[in-house]
């Protein structure tokens, strides 16, 4: 097979990007029921790809003679090899060319399902089925998950959580105030997720079956997810994003990502800023009013902003008013999608990078970021915060990589939020207070806005 020969340089470079977290058993899962479907040499390029990364920073460029070099194979072999890892799920690759035509990919190595993920998993496991054969894929599948004969007989009874939690919570929760709904939505959730209220996916999920699409092959976890960051930054209705996403389903009735995103960029520069009563979804109608933005620390009536308005109006507002541009909302758009990061995170991450790169939104500068982020799991306003707090001087390492020639000719600019607890910080690097008096005035602007 030399269809993959040209198809990849010794020359190319690479970079490695880690997504997530190995599980214990990796190793087991890696051997016996991924081996045997993508074969020994994916298997090592694999290692080597998790070895590499850490040992080498993200940033690192290196060619692809470190593989052939490591791996003792041709590169059309690894080229071979790396396609069956993408194919299985292990790999997604990244290419980018400069104006000399010379190639750079990105490899954003994901973890393996445990071994009772991959048995639940009905394509991998029938794949291994039909590598192994019936006896031994019995035995690793009784190996690796085995069957608990002791409760034979037994009816289980454990309690739910919606028994035991659910219904007092929310009782709870709505006596209090129905503006904390989306916060305690996000709490529910594990990672960087954001409140389904956005999107009313019942609606939704209607409206996709009067013309006759399968909504559960559509609306999937992930999907829903996508959905509700682009109805986020993009302030779009109920009605928009059914076209957004009825125009993006293809052929075979699945969603198509990239189509999605740009369809609902489209759908952003047709809508008026004035919008019919009730067309807004992005939630700012439950943002308080002008006489409870007045209470609490300044910090906090910020990370209220923050976490209640959508990246597109940070943007204008600290543009005085003036339109996002579409490119910098697909730059938005597109560090979002691809690292899962919240729209109130995202929010820190354009205030603290514009400031930092003098109101200039840096491609490379914002995804580093973005992806150390996503690597910690960064779920609220207030962790982002906390988290560019501590790596300040890490972050102003990468930016100087980029910026040299600002390195002594002006002042360095930080974010007000962060000079409130980081005085040693401003003492080391020099920096400026940015005057926060500004804020409560920019929040009650921003909530007249919104009603």
């Amino acid at each position: 097979m030399k269809y993959s020969i040209g198809k990849l340089l010794p020359v190319d470079g690479f970079r490695i990007l880690r997504q997530g977290e190995l599980p214990r058993s990796f190793h087991r899962s890696l051997s016996h029921l991924y081996q045997p479907i993508v074969g020994r040499l994916a298997i090592s390029l694999y290692h080597l790809l998790i070895s590499e990364s850490d040992i080498t920073d993200e940033s690192q460029v290196q060619s692809h003679h470190t593989l052939m070099a490591y791996l003792s194979a041709p590169l059309d072999k690894i080229y071979e090899a790396r396609g069956k890892l993408e194919a299985i799920g292990l790999l997604r690759t990244f290419r980018s060319t400069d104006e000399n035509q010379q190639a750079e990919y990105v490899y954003s190595v994901y973890p393996p399902f445990s071994p009772d993920e991959f048995f639940q998993d009905d394509m991998l496991s029938l794949l291994l089925y039909h590598e192994l054969g019936s006896s031994k894929y019995e035995l690793l599948k009784e190996r690796f998950v085995p069957t608990v004969k002791a409760l034979e007989g037994f009816t289980e009874v454990t309690a739910t959580f919606d028994e035991v939690f659910h219904s007092k919570m929310i009782e709870s929760v709505r006596a209090e105030t129905d503006q904390l709904s989306t916060q305690n939505v996000q709490k529910e959730h594990r990672g960087p997720t954001t409140s389904s209220s956005r999107v009313d996916f019942e609606w939704l999920h209607h409206a996709l079956k009067k013309r006759m699409y399968p909504t559960e092959r559509i609306l999937t976890g992930r999907n829903k997810k996508l959905i509700i960051q682009l109805a986020t930054l993009y302030d779009l209705s109920n009605v928009e994003l059914e076209k957004a996403v009825t125009w993006a389903i293809d052929e075979n009735h699945y969603l198509i990502e990239e189509e999605l995103k740009s369809a609902c960029h489209d759908f952003m520069k047709e809508v008026n800023n004035e919008r019919a009563p009730g067309g807004n979804i992005d939630g700012r109608d439950k943002m308080k009013d002008d006489s409870t933005s007045d209470q609490g620390s300044k910090e906090d009536q910020f990370i209220e902003m923050l976490e209640s308005i959508s990246p597109r109006e940070l943007l204008e507002d600290v543009s005085q008013g003036n339109r996002a541009s579409e490119q910098d909302l697909k730059l938005i758009r597109d560090v979002m999608t691809e690292q899962g990061i919240a729209p109130g995170v995202m929010n820190v991450l354009v205030h603290y990078v514009l400031l930092k790169t003098d109101m200039k939104l840096s491609k490379p500068y914002l995804e580093k970021i973005a992806s150390h982020w996503a690597r910690k799991n960064v779920t609220t306003v207030r962790q982002a915060m906390n988290l560019a707090k501590a790596e300040h001087q890490k972050y102003q390492q990468w930016g100087k990589q980029k910026s040299q020639k600002r390195k002594n000719s002006k002042e360095e600019v930080i974010p007000a939020w962060f000079n409130q607890e980081s005085s040693t910080t401003k003492e080391e690097t020099g920096s400026t207070n940015v005057n926060t008096d500004n804020i409560a005035e920019r929040i009650k602007k921003l909530t007249k806005k919104g009603n």
